[in-house]
């Protein structure tokens, strides 16, 4: 059931004025993504592999934030420090400063993890959790392959040096931290954004070098080892539009610091971004098969938009796209369709669809309403 609309004609685009103003960025590896309409605004070997120290951290709170959703994880669920784990992560790195005996409760650990980067936590979480650290792993990598993260791999829960086992790409993270922000919105506000955390009489701050400098910066992760460099996934949001950066492989924080403040001002002040549906509004409508309804609404999950130079009048051409027809049941909110944005000399911009209502599978009358009403062309 393709659409597609057409805007009035784009002027030229300022290509010179938006390069001219770019900020000076010394990182070997960068990119920068506009969540809302999936349009990468820089890049640079973005798709190159490194070693993402604690940034591995994210796909952490990801999954931990999907068993979460799922029911199979409570936040006041408490988890033992087993002794083996006690023993090997006491003092490793960053940590929450966990006792042989505390019995942390699953938000504690989160929050740790996020604010703080705690190995410890990490390692405590995955235990409980998943069973095991190589099960929790294989979570992980079972997550990335889910969001199509082809060039990543995650053989630790916290980042720590294994000999790059554990690697990622500056697109594979864009793509996980936009999956993170929109599929977990309520557990992104409520563990990311915070400038420090106090767990058991200890005060320790968040190093993110947008915080309390950047406005609308609420993540997300740095990452620092001998291995890696200092890295940086941030994101900020500013009066609906979010923006997601990757910079990998500094040799100094103080450049990461700055540098990422002035990226992040280049991405809102340099684009716009042209809404194009609201959070929930109906996009179109599919056909259901085997249904107790022939159709179902396809909405949009989060703001949709088309991001374009300032000063550029947006062209574009829209259409949906589902293997049709979609067979019941149906779970509302379930990423059944996709909206293809189509910007002349840009890549197809593939923005999610879901179900605006459950389609619960039909039984017999309903199956027989149905074929006899498409008999008729009804």
């Amino acid at each position: 059931m393709p659409w597609s609309g057409l805007t009035s004609a784009a002027v030229p685009p300022p290509l010179a004025l938006t390069q001219a103003s770019m900020p000076q960025i010394d990182a070997p590896i960068a990119l920068m993504m506009d969540v809302g309409s999936g349009r990468i605004l820089y890049a640079r070997d973005a798709h190159r592999r490194f070693v993402p120290a604690s940034i591995t951290k994210i796909m952490t709170s990801f999954v931990a934030f999907d068993l979460i959703s799922k029911g199979k994880l409570r936040l006041d669920q408490r988890i033992s420090v087993r002794p083996e784990t006690f023993r090997q992560w006491r003092g490793v790195g960053s940590t929450m400063f966990l006792a042989a005996d505390s019995r942390p409760t699953v938000a504690e650990l989160l929050e740790a993890i996020v604010t703080v980067s705690a190995n410890d936590a990490c390692v405590v979480l995955a235990e409980g959790a998943a069973g095991s650290v190589p099960a929790f792993t294989g979570a992980m990598n079972q997550a990335a392959a889910s969001l199509g993260m082809r060039d990543s791999h995650f053989n630790t829960p916290n980042g720590w040096m294994d000999e790059g086992q554990t690697y990622v790409t500056a697109a594979d993270l864009a793509t996980l931290s936009g999956a993170l922000i929109t599929r977990y919105p309520d557990l992104y506000r409520r563990f990311y954004g915070h400038a420090e955390m106090t767990w058991n009489g200890i005060t320790q701050p968040n190093h993110n070098p947008l915080y309390g400098r950047t406005e609308g910066a609420d993540g997300i992760k740095t990452g620092f080892t001998n291995e890696a460099g200092y890295g940086f996934v941030g994101s900020a949001e500013r009066k609906g539009r979010r923006l997601v950066m990757v910079l990998g492989g500094y040799d100094r924080p103080n450049a990461r610091a700055e540098q990422s403040r002035l990226f992040m001002e280049w991405g809102f002040s340099a684009w716009a971004a042209q809404p194009l549906f609201a959070k929930g509004a109906a996009v179109g409508n599919a056909v259901v098969q085997g249904g107790e309804a022939r159709n179902v609404a396809l909405v949009a999950p989060r703001p949709l938009s088309v991001t374009m130079p300032r000063g550029e009048t947006a062209r574009y051409t829209l259409s949906l796209r589902y293997k049709g027809p979609l067979k019941a049941p149906i779970a509302k909110g379930e990423t059944v369709a996709s909206l293809l944005v189509r910007v002349p000399g840009e890549p197809v911009h593939v923005l999610p669809l879901v179900a605006g209502e459950a389609v619960a599978k039909g039984g017999p009358l309903a199956r027989l309403r149905n074929g006899a009403l498409e008999m008729v062309g009804l």
